[in-house]
């Protein structure tokens, strides 16, 4: 055999069915439902049949291995991920919530506020009507008592006499004249 070229495997089929072909050819022991056959031939063939088997078949199991390995920390990551997505929707949900909450509360405030500054304004408005009208009362009272004060000036009061001297004396001083 050269070194080049490569190591021939045997084909595990083959051998299986030359074993197989092996027990159909055995003689049959008399008075007995078993086989003669050679050991060491039947043997060896077996050997040589799972010597044969393919690579492939301990990479497929090594695979299979490998693949439960990797859908199990798929899985687990999954889980993770999962979880991850739960809580943060949990969060935004409760911030939506608090938002929402915030909002509504930030309403009712808003709401009670221009409500009691309507009625303050409304204190306010009656507070200044009540003293606009007391004091429209001693307005009234204090013209009433102005007008009356000058009805008597009218009455009461005597012609006024005025000679020359006194007339020079009081155009001097007197403005209303001017």
């Amino acid at each position: 055999m050269l070194e080049d070229e490569p190591e021939k495997v045997p084909d595990s089929t083959a051998l299986l069915e030359q074993l197989r072909d092996i027990l159909e050819a055995a003689r049959k022991l008399p008075m007995s439902a078993s086989v003669s056959i050679n050991r060491d031939e039947f043997g060896t063939i077996l050997q040589d049949a799972i010597d044969g088997l393919p690579e492939e078949l301990r990479e497929a199991r090594w695979l299979l291995k490998e693949r439960d390995q990797v859908v199990e920390r798929a899985a687990h990551e999954a889980e993770r991920l999962v979880d991850a997505a739960r809580v943060r929707a949990e969060r935004m949900v409760e911030k939506n919530e608090l938002v929402r909450e915030a909002k509504r509360t930030s309403e009712e405030i808003l709401e009670d506020a221009e409500r009691r500054a309507a009625a303050i304004r409304h204190e306010a408005e009656d507070y200044v009507d009540r003293k606009l009208a007391a004091f429209e009362v001693v307005l009234d009272r204090t013209m009433q008592t102005v007008q009356k004060g000058r009805e008597r000036l009218q009455v009461h009061a005597p012609s006024p006499v005025v000679n020359e001297a006194d007339a020079d004396e009081a155009g001097f001083f007197d403005q209303d004249d001017l």
